[in-house]
């Protein structure tokens, strides 16, 4: 029987039919896939490595795949877009064994969980630095603004994006076959925002199979308002019994003065006022920082509920690659949907490079569904049950009896989970057959079988593994950390590509070096000029 039998109505079978025929299922070959990888760097006894970003890694401004994104210590992996998995992981793994071949000399490592290592005062966790050009203090000053915002222990969590888009081909026939009559890019924007509906609606089940943060040091909630419990196992460790992934609670990416911020994903218009408005109105809380200490010294790049469209934190983004000094939301207006970056993905600790060609697999089959199913506008109260939706799964994600909201009703998270996995299953026979074999099937077929027992999720078996070691979070993670060291360093690069990073390192290093030695504006009219553009989204106001 075809998996597509009994299968949410919301999933169109035409569709299904549509990508399964030859000329048209060719298509899906061509998907595109990225990963930003982030992990900090880390002494060998655990804690927060104080040193700056190493030269021979090059400039963390201008590198094509390494840099740093909030602390200092916090290492960025950025993968070219590939159209298969396999070349995409062997990039990120010539990545990782360059690096490690760079931190040797310091002895540090990479922490390999998404919460952090053993943290110290704010004043102890750098901020990333980036030079002194004016998109290089651009930013530093919004990584300084964001630890007087929400203190910097939170800039040391780290997690994986998944970037995916589809093919011009992909779109032709979806479009044909839709009748729809739009430019091919307005076509593909309005289709990439009902995907983005849609897992705003589903990745709830992401983190119920893929979270792997239920712990954290008892250092991290210190002095903040929690419900974490003490870890009976072992000390210095606070957790939830049940918990998933604790980095996309509320002690993670989360906001209290964001929860007011309804964003709007129906459309790109409504979208870029949203946010535009958010950026350009200035907050009470945050006036109160003042933009500039009384040296003049900036304290964050202004004074509104978000200082650039980044600080929205968001499970799903829409993306466009942006030209330099140009912003997020203005390659967006000017230009459409170009991929979307998917969030939510925690490091999985277990793994040397963070992520699995399952994980990916799954994901893959996962927004296919979400962009072939129907996707009707949401409204106010589905974006609140969206929000505690997320907050359920993070906190009580494997408890037996956990109910989810779905519009009047409460249904049992495994049963809706159910209905998402078969939709998901039925775009993985696509993808099988578009590439050949059964390996995206079987990856699903590994997810039910997390539904049927919880005990198979990452989060539950680091749970596991630190009560039978009777190990703090700390001691555990450091433990892996030690593990991907020593497999890395049986594993240098060779020669030639060993020499292929380093010249990258040292051209980044110059490209730097020219933009801090040309002419350039002053800080405050460079500032202006880059916050102009926000006032020229639809309905922003001048």
């Amino acid at each position: 029987m075809s998996v597509s039998q009994g299968l949410d109505q919301r999933l169109s079978h035409e569709l299904l039919a549509t990508f399964a025929e030859p000329a048209n299922n060719a298509s899906l070959r061509g998907i595109l896939r990225g990963l930003e990888k982030e992990s900090l760097r880390v002494t060998p006894e655990g804690t927060l490595a104080q040193t700056d970003h190493p030269q021979a890694l090059g400039s963390a401004l201008t590198h094509p795949h390494i840099t740093t994104d909030y602390s200092e210590a916090l290492l960025e992996f950025i993968t070219e877009p590939f159209t298969d998995v396999e070349h995409l992981l062997e990039q990120l793994d010539n990545t990782h064994r360059f690096t490690y071949q760079q931190l040797d000399s310091n002895r540090e490592r990479l922490w390999p969980a998404s919460m952090p290592c053993t943290l110290g005062s704010d004043a102890e966790i750098p901020v990333a630095r980036y030079g002194t050009s004016n998109s290089g203090k651009m930013k530093t000053v919004y990584r300084v603004g964001l630890g007087h915002r929400y203190g910097r222990s939170m800039q040391t969590i780290a997690g994986i994006h998944y970037n995916f888009s589809l093919p011009d081909d992909f779109w032709r026939a979806l479009q044909t076959q839709s009748g729809n009559q739009q430019s091919l890019q307005d076509f593909k924007t309005e289709r990439y925002f009902g995907l983005i509906r849609n897992f705003r609606r589903n990745f709830w089940l992401l983190i119920y199979l893929f979270g792997a943060s239920p712990a954290v040091c008892s250092c991290f909630v210190k002095n903040r308002a929690h419900k974490l419990q003490p870890f009976p196992a072992a000390e210095e460790t606070m957790y939830l019994p049940y918990a998933t992934s604790l980095r996309m609670g509320d002690l993670g990416y989360q906001s209290d003065a964001q929860k007011t911020l309804l964003v709007n994903y129906n459309n790109l218009s409504d979208y870029l006022k949203t946010l535009c408005g958010a950026i350009t109105h200035s907050h009470p809380a945050y006036e109160q920082i003042g933009v500039k200490d009384s040296a003049g010294n900036y304290q964050q790049l202004n004074s509104s509920l978000l200082q650039i469209e980044n600080e929205f934190y968001s499970s799903i983004r829409p993306k466009r690659t942006t030209e330099r000094g140009e912003t997020a939301l203005q390659a967006l207006r000017l230009r459409g949907v170009e991929y979307v970056e998917v969030r939510c993905v925690d490091l999985n600790p277990y793994e040397p490079l963070g992520i699995t060609i399952e994980q990916m697999e799954v994901m893959d089959a996962f927004l296919l569904y979400c962009l072939l199913s129907d996707s009707p506008a949401t409204d106010e109260r589905e974006f609140y049950q969206g929000q505690e939706n997320q907050k359920r799964i993070v906190n009580s994600g494997r408890d037996p009896a956990l109910e989810l909201l779905r519009g009047d009703n409460s249904v049992p998270m495994r049963i809706w989970a159910q209905e998402i996995l078969q939709g998901s299953t039925a775009c993985a026979e696509l993808l099988d057959q578009a590439k050949g074999g059964d390996a995206y099937r079987q990856s699903l077929t590994l997810q039910f079988a997390k539904l049927e027992n919880p005990e198979l999720t990452p989060s539950a078996r680091v749970l596991r593994d630190m009560t039978s070691a009777q190990q703090s979070f700390y001691a555990h993670t450091l433990a892996l950390a030690e593990q991907h060291r020593a497999y890395f360093a049986t594993r240098p690069l060779a020669e030639k590509d060993y020499t292929e990073f380093a010249q990258m390192s040292a051209q980044s290093l110059q490209t730097q070096t020219e933009l801090e030695t040309k002419q350039q504006v002053n800080f405050d009219t460079y500032l202006e000029s880059y916050y102009a553009q926000y006032r020229g989204c639809t309905g922003c106001g001048s």
